[in-house]
């Protein structure tokens, strides 16, 4: 194998937070959660609208170009950048969360279509309560998995499946159902009976906020709220956004090549998934069993995790040679590389002493393998002279750091890129310092920013 050094260039990094107080924050969801049509769906894998407006200022972004955000999740880029009368690019593997995106996206709705749409569930529901002959309850768990009958008491359980079953036999427009399906979306962890919060689920622990709630009022309450943010967001938003075109997949970013064309993009902004074991697909475990897309959790993991990047063990088979580090990455950046093998030998070598066993050596060769095809996909969309912004978290499996923020500099410049720099966000880790299963090392979240020449 002939191996060809990466060009290697000062690491620049702000070793402290520059930042104030909001800016800490840019790489979670607090700010979304404050802000319309972006808290429809609290998806924990979120970040800060502010930081895309902020980054989109910073670079010099302007009415009419093209972003590209290659981890869409729930749309945060391209819902900030429809707002500010910029066209936008978005990929998303997880075909549920690019569901949402896509609704959060749809301006044109109608609040008189919603209006009556929700009438007519209504209807329908109570309709088909009035001809149900049958024990609730034998009902119920015949139509779910356990996991739904445990989160939700059996009355609300039961308006629920008739809302859900209403609205798939109900034949409104494409736009009306997925605005419909999002506002039922939303209303499940908020009706459920036990502590269904993100990013967990736990059945034991009772919630007393939703005792006597009644699931067509709230659903009516989300629906009208979700009309209203529409309303204010297009009211707030530059008057150009009516000429922005939006164009998403549910694909996978390692290569987009047919989807999105070379030189594209004026800017990229995005935030991967981190390196820390963290199973995107469990996260909307509770609402694919509610909607009958999956039963169980090998549906989930044929579904949705073979889909997604690489992020946690659970996704990951110790018999597939997918796992073994690529020597591309040995090609384009050997001081990642040999940085990499020897911290997976490491990793193995503690996983045979661990209880649990788990495989964080696969899991960080296959995260910089997956990692390493899309910086190369970023590289091909991005457009000369722009950047690519990507908010990360490093980590350290077992308590072996691993740099990722830097890595990933490193392999954007060995795919191309003419120089990176890093700015650290925030610390992150203190709220384990307690905990004699977590490791020590000190974590931090930063921004990579990668030019391209």
């Amino acid at each position: 194998m002939t191996l060809t050094r990466a060009k290697q260039l000062p690491l620049m990094i702000v070793e402290k937070p520059q930042f104030g107080t909001n800016e800490s924050e840019w790489g979670t969801f607090k700010d979304s959660l404050r802000a319309p049509i972006h808290n429809w769906f609290t998806y924990p894998a979120g970040f800060s609208y502010k930081a895309v407006e902020a980054s989109f200022k910073s670079h010099k972004v302007n009415l009419g170009d093209y972003v590209y955000d290659p981890f869409m999740g729930s749309g945060t880029t391209n819902l900030t950048a429809k707002k500010l009368g910029i066209n936008s690019y978005g990929v998303e593997a997880h075909p549920f969360v690019y569901n949402i995106a896509r609704t959060k996206l749809n301006w044109e709705i109608a609040r008189d279509d919603v209006v009556n749409a929700f009438h007519t569930i209504e209807e329908e529901v109570k309709n088909r309560k009035g001809k149900l002959d049958r024990n609730v309850d034998d009902y119920l768990s015949e139509q779910f998995p356990e996991l739904i009958l445990k989160c939700f008491d059996s009355k609300p359980l039961l308006d629920l499946l008739l809302i859900r079953n209403a609205l798939e036999s109900s034949g409104f427009s494409a736009g009306v159902y997925d605005f419909l399906r999002t506002g039922l979306t939303a209303l499940l962890r908020q009706i459920s009976s036990v502590a269904t919060g993100w990013p967990y689920i736990a059945p034991k622990k009772k919630k007393t906020t939703s005792a006597g709630k009644d699931a067509l009022a709230e659903y009516s309450r989300i629906l009208s709220k979700m009309v209203a943010d529409v309303e204010i967001m297009a009211a707030d938003a530059d008057p150009h956004y009516k000429d922005t075109a939006h164009h998403l997949f549910n694909a996978d970013a390692r290569n987009t090549r047919g989807l999105i064309p070379d030189g594209c993009a004026d800017h990229v902004f995005t935030s991967p998934p981190y390196l820390n074991n963290f199973d995107y697909a469990d996260r909307t475990r509770l609402e694919m069993y509610f909607f009958g897309e999956a039963k169980t959790w090998d549906d989930i993991t044929q579904s949705i995790r073979t889909k997604l990047i690489t992020s946690a063990t659970t996704q990951i088979s110790r018999n597939d040679a997918r796992y073994n580090l690529s020597e591309d990455i040995a090609n384009d950046c050997p001081e990642v590389y040999d940085f990499l093998s020897d911290a997976i030998k490491k990793l193995s070598q503690i996983r045979s002493t661990k209880g649990g066993k788990k495989s964080y050596d696969l899991l960080v060769a296959g995260y910089f393998n997956d990692m390493h095809m899309i910086m190369k996909d970023v590289f091909r969309i991005l457009k000369p002279g722009k950047v690519a912004v990507f908010v990360l978290g490093d980590s350290a499996p077992y308590g072996v750091h691993i740099p990722t923020d830097d890595f990933m500099g490193k392999v954007g410049v060995g795919v191309g890129f003419s120089d990176y720099k890093i700015d650290v966000l925030r610390l992150r880790g203190d709220k384990w310092r307690n905990n004699p299963q977590r490791h020590s090392v000190k974590l931090k979240e930063s921004i990579v920013t990668l030019v391209k020449a």
